[in-house]
């Protein structure tokens, strides 16, 4: 592949500017073959539960409404991957949080002393900190599987921290049902994502800071 790049681009040299373009247009595409990209789509449940009698608010950060995860293959063989999970991410927890609480309210801004919400009682600011995955060829099994990482701060509307909380979450699925890679790594993203929502619905209150925050809305616990 490096060759053929290098053949054409010296070729592209001794053609004329519309036929350079064109040379060009073709060097992309070319390079372009050995990505896989993946849009990380699919359905979220929601949750059956009693909801926290609060107003949540969730601000969503660029890096992760737009998260992108990209691995670089250090084998020849094998393609370098794009997985954009952000629109997923935003929708799953979106989903959830609505679900979970009695009112969920979008907030604009990173919450501070200078830009307070009166409408929610706390502001939850997910992170995802790392995503690994793994292909059947690196492990000579025939699944694909995804672990995220979440970090979560819970903060008042001036900024200060009530609670912070980690989470890990996986998700895997099999290559007999699906027609190729990148199918296989989108079930496996929404799988994993499915699983971050269930852990975090069962954990949420049982964080000993939020079980004392909590206290004083008349709830400790999560049904």
């Amino acid at each position: 592949m490096e060759e053929l790049l290098l053949a054409l681009m010296i070729f592209a040299k001794t053609r004329t500017l519309a036929a350079t373009t064109t040379w060009l247009s073709i060097l992309l595409l070319i390079s372009a073959c050995g990505t896989r990209q993946v849009l990380v789509q699919g359905q979220f449940p929601t949750p059956v539960m009693d909801r926290v009698p609060i107003t949540l608010g969730v601000w969503y950060e660029d890096e992760f409404s737009n998260h992108v995860f990209f691995d670089e293959t250090k084998s020849k063989s094998e393609a370098d991957w794009i997985v954009e999970t952000g629109p997923a991410q935003v929708a799953m927890w979106n989903t959830l949080l609505a679900g979970m609480f009695e009112n969920l309210v979008h907030i604009q801004a990173r919450p501070s002393a200078d830009s307070q919400s009166p409408l929610v009682d706390a502001i939850l600011i997910p992170h995802v900190e790392e995503l690994q995955y793994t292909l059947p060829s690196q492990t000579n099994v025939n699944v694909y599987e995804i672990w995220l990482r979440y970090r979560f701060e819970v903060v008042s509307t001036r900024g200060e921290a009530i609670a912070e909380l980690s989470m890990t979450a996986y998700g895997k699925t099999p290559t007999a049902f699906l027609k190729n890679s990148e199918k296989a790594i989108n079930l496996a993203a929404i799988m994993a994502l499915r699983d971050a929502g269930a852990h975090f619905a069962l954990n949420f209150s049982h964080e000993p800071a939020l079980q004392q925050w909590l206290h004083q809305f008349g709830t400790t616990e999560l049904d």
